[in-house]
């Protein structure tokens, strides 16, 4: 057994211990997130809801270590990004974890096929298939046949479906996915949902999620609900 495949067996894929986050207006100091505490296990699928503005976007970026808490710990496939400055971070991501946004984050210069070799490419020497796995991952959303258009040239649903590919090409441990069905029509939406949980089974993938979705946070393992800077 591989030394990775232990430390998930052996502890949570991502924690969060008394996370805190505030923010400094104006009108003073804001608490977003109140010693907050999560585990999410190797494999577990985890919705978490709430109303607009309560905070639930910030907490996926903290524990996708795109930004730091402002008191407590986050834990990332077995690391506390405490320890890690920005470079360590994006180093710590590459390969183990995916992340999609809700307006889909793709470049616009780029091609689907570009788009998806992207982080593949970034990943300087680990991926030697590099271009069989783009192509793997867009045939596994359908859509090897628009590989060589660009977003403007996508409907919503494909732009999605490009930005699960890319998600999901480098094989990570965990996917962080925020608002996945937000800008999608019900249908669109609906399809989403069955090929995000399909990915997400196929690689064994940890899911953390952001969702207004009742449907999509119903098919997951763990419903959390955040009030207050907390989760419930």
């Amino acid at each position: 057994m591989k030394e990775s495949d232990q430390l998930t067996q052996a502890s949570p894929l991502c924690r969060a211990q008394g996370v805190e986050k505030n923010l400094h207006g104006p009108g003073g100091n804001l608490s977003i997130l109140r010693a907050l505490d999560l585990d999410v296990a190797p494999g577990e699928a985890v919705a978490i809801l709430g109303a607009s503005g309560s905070g639930k976007s910030t907490l996926l970026g903290l524990l996708a270590g795109l930004d730091r808490p402002s008191g407590g710990e986050v834990w990332l496939c077995g690391q506390p990004l405490s320890e890690l400055d920005e470079d360590g971070r994006a180093a710590l991501r590459e390969g183990q974890v995916g992340f999609v946004f809700q307006n889909f984050q793709l470049l616009p210069t780029l091609t689907a096929r570009e788009n998806v070799l992207l982080p593949l490419e970034l990943a300087t020497g680990r991926y030697p298939d590099a271009d069989a796995r783009a192509a793997d991952a867009l045939a596994a959303v359908g859509l090897q046949e628009r590989a060589g258009h660009y977003p403007r040239q996508l409907s919503g649903g494909e732009q999605q479906r490009i930005a699960l590919a890319r998600a999901f090409a480098p094989a990570p441990r965990i996917l962080f996915a925020d608002e996945p069905t937000g800008n999608l029509d019900a249908d669109t939406g609906a399809r989403i949902i069955e090929l995000l949980l399909r990915l997400r089974a196929d690689a064994g993938a940890a899911l953390v999620l952001v969702t207004h979705d009742p449907a999509l946070a119903e098919r997951c393992d763990r419903r959390l609900h955040m009030r207050d800077g907390r989760l419930q």
